[in-house]
């Protein structure tokens, strides 16, 4: 089993947003902590940003967060909640070798959650940092995390990686 870690919409634009029950400047210190180790140990990360379609201009702050990304890193421009529609994301991490996806970023019910969701059709086994995701708000995180997550991986927080 070889895991990747896939971390999503880490964007200053996102990151600014009013979210519970991590502050988006949290959320980016745990998963660019979990992007070290992942890195030091040799194991891929994935860094998935989202695009507007059809605008002739993107918002500001719709790059990455500063000091997220690394050489060697799988970077994918999504357009649409997911990370997998209309992208080489699956090829990316099959012809690494991925079985088992860890997932953080931002939000927990939008785009991680779509993410994994469609994850799980390709048939990649799951699991999901708690405290490296946030929401719009607390109840809708607490329940993606303690209710539908645990239906498809286990759930976990960034200590138990480190």
């Amino acid at each position: 089993m070889s895991s990747g870690l896939v971390l999503i919409d880490l964007m200053p634009r996102i990151m600014a947003l009013p979210l519970a029950p991590h502050s988006g400047e949290d959320v980016f210190d745990r998963c660019r902590t979990l992007a070290e180790a992942f890195r030091a140990q040799g194991r891929p990360v994935a860094l998935v940003r989202v695009e507007r379609p059809n605008v002739p201009e993107q918002p500001a702050g719709s790059e990455l967060a500063p000091g997220l990304q690394a050489p060697g890193d799988i970077v994918v421009v999504k357009r649409t909640i997911g990370a997998f529609h209309g992208t080489d994301l699956h090829e990316r991490l099959r012809e690494r070798g991925i079985t088992t996806l860890v997932f953080g970023g931002l939000v927990t019910t939008m785009g991680v959650e779509s993410t994994a969701r469609v994850a799980s059709d390709h048939g990649y086994e799951l699991e999901f940092v708690a405290d490296a995701m946030s929401d719009r708000t607390a109840e809708e995180h607490d329940f993606a995390v303690r209710r539908t997550f645990p239906r498809f991986g286990a759930v976990r927080n960034t200590a138990d990686y480190l």
